[in-house]
C-alpha cells in the first residue's frame, strides 16, 4: 500500500535539493542517517548533511530534477537527474541517479543512490575517464578525492565556527 507521508518526505527532500536548500534537506534525515553512492560509499550522520551542504553551496550551476517517487511502508525510491560542471576538470556532467530510502519515525534513516560511475568518469574526466574510468584504481582514486574534499569542507566549517 502506498505511503503518502513518506512519498511526501522524498518529494520534500528533492524539492529542497532543487532549490539548493541544504537545511531543508538535512531536516529530512534522522540524526544517525546513513548515505551511500558509488563515490561516497559510507557516510553517517553529520557527514551526510555536510555532503549535501557542500553540493548546494559549491554547485553554482547545479540543476536537479526528480521523478518516479514512491514509498510503501518503511521503504521508498525515486529518480533524479543532475547537470553541473565538475570542478576538478571544468567539464559538464549529466548524471542519472536512482535512489532507495528506508524510513524511521517519519524521516530518512538510510539513503542509497546508484548511478553508472564509468559513465560519470567519462563525462567528468574526459579521455582518462573514457580509457580507464571503468578500472578499480581510477574509481578508487575518485572515491578518495571525494572523501578528502568532504573532509576539507567539514574542517573549514569547523574552523569558521
Amino acid at each position: 500500500m502506498p505511503d503518502a507521508a513518506n512519498t511526501a518526505l522524498i518529494n520534500r527532500f528533492y524539492e529542497a535539493f532543487e532549490r539548493r536548500d541544504h537545511a531543508a534537506m538535512a531536516a529530512c534525515y534522522t540524526a544517525d542517517a546513513r548515505f551511500s553512492d558509488p563515490v561516497f560509499t559510507d557516510l553517517r550522520g553529520d557527514e551526510v548533511r555536510a555532503m549535501w551542504r557542500m553540493f548546494c553551496q559549491r554547485g553554482e550551476d547545479l540543476e536537479v530534477r526528480h521523478s518516479a517517487v514512491e514509498a510503501e511502508g518503511e521503504r521508498g525510491s525515486g529518480h533524479w537527474d543532475a547537470d553541473y560542471t565538475f570542478s576538478g576538470t571544468g567539464r559538464r556532467v549529466h548524471n542519472e541517479i536512482d535512489s532507495s530510502f528506508r524510513f524511521r519515525e517519519g524521516l530518512i534513516a538510510e539513503h542509497n543512490d546508484s548511478f553508472d560511475l564509468w559513465k560519470w568518469t567519462r563525462q567528468a574526466l574526459g579521455t582518462p575517464g573514457v580509457l580507464l574510468g571503468w578500472s578499480p584504481p581510477v574509481q578508487n582514486k575518485v572515491r578518495a578525492q571525494a572523501r578528502e574534499t568532504l573532509e576539507e569542507f567539514m574542517r573549514s566549517e569547523r574552523a569558521a565556527g
